[in-house]
């Protein structure tokens, strides 16, 4: 890269083929000193070969090629890993859905609000203002039931516990890192609950999240497991701390 980016944009993929040209062009529109870091767990679809061909206009593209389907917790934190890493990294990290859930032109609301000094700042489905569009009742239900237990375990006056767009500052990660262990959806929580020990300041903004239109969910019955039972390791620890 020939810059030091201020910004940058986790985009974890799988058979996202259909999706990541578009999304990567519309973040280069917003004209962001930023870096896209496509974390691919070897997509069979060609995901890969797409984001090559778009290294060759864009210089701000890094692509992690990962042997198999990891999950999306490890993705992410791999993802935290790599831009720590570099020279100088960047300010702000953004993590996204690759499929359009997630609207890019959101991003700058997001770093708005970060640049006030908030070390994570959501985008909220459910606070006033935010919206669900393309969701079936069942899984809006389901979802804000969640999020409900989820408040009352945690602790904080938040709508949207499991979010994935969000801004993350770099001297949150710093700390965070270390103490990150998800593989999959329940590092969105994992991540809450670090800032909260932390003291960090969180927000959040509104945003209208859309189902995706391309491809398939890659939401399966063993992260949901793999996300129920980490609520559950939460209930157990604060049960235990009280009898101690």
């Amino acid at each position: 890269m020939k810059t030091n980016p201020q910004v940058a944009i986790i985009l974890p993929t799988y058979c996202e083929a259909e999706n990541i040209a578009d999304i990567i062009r519309t973040i280069e529109n917003l004209k962001l000193s930023s870096v896209s870091v496509v974390i691919d767990d070897s997509s069979p679809d060609g995901t890969q070969n797409i984001v090559k061909k778009l290294k060759e206009n864009y210089k701000n593209i890094i692509l992690l090629n990962r042997p198999r389907k990891m999950g999306l917790g490890t993705a992410i934190i791999d993802g935290f890993r790599l831009l720590l890493s570099l020279p100088k990294p960047p300010k702000y990290i953004i993590t996204m859905d690759a499929d359009y859930s997630h609207n890019p032109n959101d991003i700058p609301k997001l770093l708005q609000l970060a640049k006030k000094g908030y070390d994570l700042v959501i985008g909220s489905r459910y606070c006033k203002k935010g919206k669900v569009k393309g969701w079936k009742l069942t899984r809006l239900l389901i979802s804000k039931t969640a999020n409900k237990i989820t408040r009352i375990l945690i602790k904080l006056p938040l709508n949207d516990f499991t979010s994935g767009f969000r801004c993350y500052s770099k001297e949150y990660i710093k700390m965070a890192l270390p103490k990150l262990h998800s593989q999959t959806y329940e590092i969105q929580i994992e991540t809450i609950r670090q800032a909260k020990l932390q003291n960090s300041k969180i927000a959040e903004i509104p945003i209208v999240f859309e189902n995706r239109k391309k491809g398939k969910s890659k939401l399966t019955l063993t992260e949901i497991a793999t996300f129920s039972k980490y609520i559950l390791k939460v209930l157990w620890e604060q049960l235990f701390k009280r009898k101690h």
